[in-house]
């Protein structure tokens, strides 16, 4: 008799567990049949994060002009890369600097570490290049990169933006 009881005891927590599992596995379709944000309150959370981000780019970018959109750009030793929250990340530095914008943009973090893994050539950084990102106190991975153009904003001189107006 105390052998039927294990077994009994056995099967509840198996059942239970089974329970369980499939709870966790409906609970995303549940979740989905939730009402989602409509747009303009989705654009609302978005827009204050990323205004900051683009009005800070915007900075970056006073008295320099785009140029053609290129696959891949030179990467020096002494060249910087600077991270804006939710909105580019931005190559180089002088003349000409190099703005990518990446396919989700709103995934920018400039609290996180972007790694990438070249293909390209050694000196070259390219849009097919792979790219993740990961917290740099716990190394933990926070998101994959996917690279578009790097688009190049060159520096004009005052004389000559004058001389085109």
């Amino acid at each position: 008799m105390a052998t039927n009881t294990i077994s009994q005891r056995r099967g509840t927590s198996l059942t239970l567990s089974a329970l369980a599992g499939i709870s966790l596995l409906l609970s995303p379709a549940l979740a989905q049949d939730e009402e989602p944000d409509p747009p303009e309150k989705t654009e609302e959370k978005k827009s204050k994060a990323q205004i900051k981000g683009e009005k800070r780019l915007a900075k970056m970018l006073e008295g320099r002009v785009a140029g053609e959109p290129q696959d891949c750009i030179r990467m020096l030793p002494t060249n910087q890369m600077t991270t804006i929250d939710r909105t580019a990340y931005v190559f180089g530095r002088g003349n000409t600097i190099y703005v990518q914008r990446t396919t989700r943009p709103d995934q920018i973090r400039d609290r996180d570490t972007l790694i990438t893994r070249r293909f390209g050539g050694g000196a070259q950084l390219c849009r097919q290049d792979i790219a993740t990102t990961v917290d740099p106190l716990t190394q933990i991975f926070t998101g994959a990169v996917m690279f578009e153009d790097f688009v190049p904003y060159t520096r004009v001189d005052k004389d000559e933006n004058e001389g085109n107006g």
